[in-house]
């Protein structure tokens, strides 16, 4: 039963559904079910990328009742199917976020796969040979879309799902050699403009469970992997409370 004054998100991302993941996932999408009031999916939600997988996925998410919310992670981007897989998770009743923003329960949503590149003044710049200058482009882009999705919300509580990181900070216990490829601070700068309640990522499975962006917005890091290796008695999702939220004039 959904609290009079909070809203109980159960997060996770870097599912990794394969082709015989039947029944692997569906007890941990029970639990979420019985444990919170909408489930947040934060990307690498199939292994390869490919309809198969994201029909499998859709079966194990049958048990679920609450409302579900998901971005695509660069996995489901693998296999160049990407579109296939976000209408088989739609018509499944989950709302993949692309850009895009929606509210539920009060608390508003917007969400962006996110990209690469890299943080602070060691982020990748858009300067040399032109796949240099697309790649950092990429990153824009992806940033604009997040901009453009916090823009459209009108509720006090605001929550940004990624699939990349948009800080350094949840990623430190990965090898320094890949932190430009998990994430990039870019992500960060539309949070800044439009400030969030928190914000939810996956990608770094040997990353750091949270951090915080330069104003102080908590930032979580719930890939699976991440989460199992740190709470094994725990079922592989992190749950946060969030208070109702109300609407506000921008």
């Amino acid at each position: 039963m959904i609290s009079q004054d909070k809203v109980r998100l159960a997060a996770v991302g870097d599912l990794h559904c394969t082709e015989t993941s039947g029944g692997q996932l569906r007890p941990l999408f029970a639990q979420a079910n019985e444990s919170a009031d909408i489930l947040l999916l934060c990307g690498d939600l199939t292994d390869y990328g490919t309809p198969a997988e994201a029909h499998v996925l859709a079966q194990e998410l049958d048990v679920v009742r609450i409302p579900k919310i998901a971005v695509l992670g660069n996995h489901d981007f693998e296999s160049g199917q990407q579109d296939d897989v976000k209408r088989i998770l739609s018509e499944a009743g989950v709302r993949v976020l692309d850009g895009d923003a929606c509210e539920i329960h009060g608390v508003g949503f917007a969400g962006v796969k996110g990209f690469a590149g890299g943080f602070g003044r060691r982020a990748l710049g858009p300067w040399g040979e032109s796949i240099i200058k697309q790649f950092v482009d990429e990153a824009i882009r992806e940033v604009l879309k997040l901009e453009h999705a916090l823009a459209k919300l009108r509720t006090s509580q605001r929550i940004a799902i990624l699939h990349y990181s948009p800080i350094e900070g949840t990623v430190q216990g990965e090898p320094t050699e890949i932190y430009a490829f998990l994430g990039t601070s870019r992500l960060e700068e539309p949070l800044l403009r439009y400030p969030v309640t928190a914000v939810f990522h996956g990608h770094a499975h040997r990353g750091t469970l949270e951090g915080k962006t330069v104003n102080n917005i908590p930032v979580y890091n719930v890939a699976k992997p991440l989460l199992q290796r740190s709470y094994p008695e725990q079922p592989g999702f992190r749950i946060v409370e969030i208070p109702k939220a109300e609407h506000v004039d921008l």
